[in-house]
């Protein structure tokens, strides 16, 4: 199942796309967050509802927003989590190749949380070293802690594309990953969540980014370093996941801070970011 949030005369609620349709299931739950708590029992609310839908709005028709709009909290992300990745990373830095050996784990303020075919926010008196990254996300459907590998699977409750912009020159500044990552709309997700049930293994799913039309990253989530349940094992240690957690789960090699020379969005760059049985998010550099 498609899930989304979506804008229809001026008011957002979720529903499910079928067959570029989209079928209203805002009497079940009134946001995404309040569904994804529902867990099965929401989800088989939803799969009636679309059985006896009657009627339905053209998914052309209405305006996606970020599936979960508004973070129950920061995102978590992982950094190199991609051998290519992390070796074009440290041949940017004059460093020599060294992989982690245990997650590294950064966040994205809510506030970082954008739609999945709204511009991006450029402010070059804030940041003139925009960069791409095309990632996997994971939505956490049920609370849980100290997870073990083969339970990690069953609190997984769907997932969608994420990019994560990120302004490169605030990151090297700041010395650290949060604030070059969290500029307001440095998080574009969706186009919707497709449910865990849909996609099944998701780590041969391809993976890409466009910018301009011309492709800057082609992967495959087989090559992630820490694959979706160890990462939700290290996370969850010692740590309570909650139901609408969102994962993004880093980026293939092909970034622009890597290239030679190196490459950076600028305003009017369409950048287009997908992940194969998911879907495809498209932004606009504003500007």
């Amino acid at each position: 199942m498609r899930l989304v949030t979506y804008l229809q005369n001026g008011v957002a609620q979720i529903g499910a796309v079928v067959d570029e349709r989209v079928i209203d299931l805002s009497e079940i739950a009134p946001d995404m967050l309040s569904f994804i708590e529902l867990g099965d029992s929401g989800l088989a609310q939803a799969r009636a509802a679309v059985a006896l839908a009657k009627e339905s709005s053209p998914l052309a028709s209405v305006r996606l927003l970020a599936p979960i709009p508004t973070p129950r909290r920061n995102v978590m992300c992982l950094g190199l989590n991609y051998a290519e990745h992390a070796a074009e990373s440290a041949a940017a830095g004059g460093t020599q190749p060294d992989l982690p050996d245990f997650p590294i784990v950064f966040t994205k303020a809510t506030t970082a949380a954008n739609g999945p075919f709204d511009a991006i926010p450029y402010d070059a008196s804030v940041s003139d070293k925009l960069d791409w990254e095309v990632e996997l996300g994971v939505v956490i459907g049920r609370l849980g802690a100290n997870i073990s590998l083969d339970q990690a699977m069953d609190h997984v409750f769907g997932y969608m594309v994420v990019n994560d912009v990120s302004a490169r020159d605030l990151q090297w500044r700041h010395k650290q990953f949060f604030k070059g990552k969290s500029l307001d709309g440095a998080c574009p997700m969706g186009p919707w969540i497709v449910t865990a049930d849909e996609i099944g293994d998701p780590h041969e799913l391809g993976i890409s980014c466009r910018v301009n039309g011309v492709v800057k990253q082609d992967g495959n989530t087989r090559h992630m370093i820490f694959n979706v349940p160890a990462t939700i094992m290290h996370l969850s240690t010692g740590m309570t996941l909650l139901p609408g957690d969102i994962i993004a789960t880093g980026t293939p090699s092909g970034v622009g801070f890597a290239r030679t020379p190196p490459e950076f969005l600028k305003p009017g760059d369409v950048v287009e970011c997908e992940v194969e049985r998911i879907g495809a998010i498209k932004n606009t550099v504003a500007g």
